[in-house]
């Protein structure tokens, strides 16, 4: 029996995304919101927020909460992508101990959300270009460099900044030449590394 088209699209979309899809993009895949309604109820999808669901067979990931942050916003207009940012970004890379209480999303300064925002999330605005952003096991996230210049411009304290840039250069995720810029931008610090880079 051959399957459905929206089934595989709406698959292939959900497997990109740790299982984790909008409305948005179901509509797109074809999935209209009455099939969408009847998908929840016999338990094959999951709702897991306003306009999230997850493929219920699909492994639970313990990244889930920032896919589902990142998606959150595409319920009505499925161009507004969500990038992961802050504090989460820094918990996501293991940079510093930071372990935030809500899930720190940036999005573009022209998306409007008329919606209330969930209280375990965070909304930031900036004109993130391409080069701030990178993907992440599916996950929308800022480069652990515009990461750390994020939380200071947040005033999130010098200790886990000078953390953050320590882990970072020690796990590579930093070149040097980056870690030393941000140690002299941010903490007023001469570089720390010598050697070829």
């Amino acid at each position: 029996m051959r399957r459905r088209e929206w089934d595989i699209r709406l698959y292939d979309i959900a497997e990109a995304q740790l299982g984790y899809f909008s409305t948005a993009q179901a509509r797109d895949a074809g999935v209209n919101p009455i099939r969408l309604l009847q998908l929840a109820k016999s338990e094959d999808i999951e709702r897991v927020s306003r306009g999230v669901y997850r493929l219920s067979r699909f492994p639970i990931s313990p990244l889930g909460q920032y896919m589902e942050a990142t998606l959150w916003p595409q319920v009505r207009r499925p161009d507004t992508w969500a990038v992961l940012s802050h504090e989460s970004a820094l918990a996501l890379y293991a940079l510093s101990d930071a372990s935030p209480s809500k899930v720190h999303i940036t999005l573009p300064i022209t998306a409007r959300i008329r919606r209330a925002v969930p209280k375990h999330l965070t909304l930031h605005r900036a004109a993130l270009e391409v080069r701030d952003v990178r993907i992440v096991e599916g996950i929308r996230v800022t480069t652990p460099e515009r990461t750390i210049r994020d939380v200071h411009a947040n005033h999130i304290g010098g200790a886990l900044v000078r953390q953050a840039i320590t882990d970072g250069r020690r796990t590579g995720q930093l070149t040097l030449d980056q870690a030393d810029r941000l140690q002299r931008e941010l903490l007023g610090d001469e570089a720390t590394v010598t050697g070829p880079r």
